[in-house]
């Protein structure tokens, strides 16, 4: 993405952050006092407070240099959500057999890195677009892949297995990864008041979760 900037914002200050996914859900109440509810949104989007991380007035000034710099709301970014940002348990490092993201057919070359919450119909598979570069492993089948056997862009998540390493037919494909959120201010003006952040006010500054 043109409008998109491939650099994370201060880990140290979004460590700090509060937020997490949102959904919209319509909800009719009936004569009967029965619910017909919807979901308007197909994917869930995060929203954070950035502003709960700061701390400092060294941190104050890189968040508005990076704010400046992103030209408000204007351009993304990379966020690391500090809770979800493996495709396994936060406990431990990413394995290769972590998410199905496709089954072979012997001719297909390209998979979509994704992560699914939850088990059988009702899960949800969010698209993974912004993998931490160099963090992707691969297994075809359970077996381990080289890193010769295949790539990953770490600006879409897209993996591509080489014309000689293609899984055959059937073969379950699977990847574990780090990745990052992508991710816009939410606002194009940061009000600072300095002596209320000396008397611990906290800034707000709001970010959202830019869909693939």
């Amino acid at each position: 993405m043109s409008d998109f900037h491939e650099v994370r914002f201060p880990i140290d200050v979004a460590r700090g952050a509060r937020g997490g996914p949102q959904r919209q859900t319509q909800i009719v109440t009936l004569a009967s006092g029965r619910e017909v509810r919807n979901s308007r949104w197909a994917d869930s989007r995060r929203r954070y407070d950035a502003g709960l991380g700061v701390r400092s007035f060294d941190a104050l000034a890189a968040v508005v240099a990076f704010f400046e710099e992103r030209r408000g709301r204007l351009y993304g970014f990379r966020w690391r959500d500090q809770l979800d940002w493996k495709s396994g348990p936060p406990s431990r490092a990413p394995a290769a057999s972590d998410q199905v993201i496709g089954i072979g057919d012997g001719f297909n070359a390209g998979f979509q890195l994704c992560k699914d919450y939850g088990e059988g119909a009702s899960a949800y598979r969010r698209l993974v677009a912004k993998p931490q570069a160099g963090s992707v492993l691969v297994a075809v089948d359970g077996v381990a892949q080289a890193p010769e056997a295949f790539s990953c862009e770490a600006t879409t998540g897209r993996v591509t297995f080489a014309p000689d390493h293609l899984p055959p037919p059937g073969a379950v494909v699977t990847a574990g990864f780090a990745f990052d959120v992508p991710v816009r201010f939410d606002t194009d003006a940061i009000e600072l008041d300095l002596s209320a952040f000396e008397a611990g006010e906290i800034p707000h500054i709001p970010v959202v979760e830019i869909l693939p």
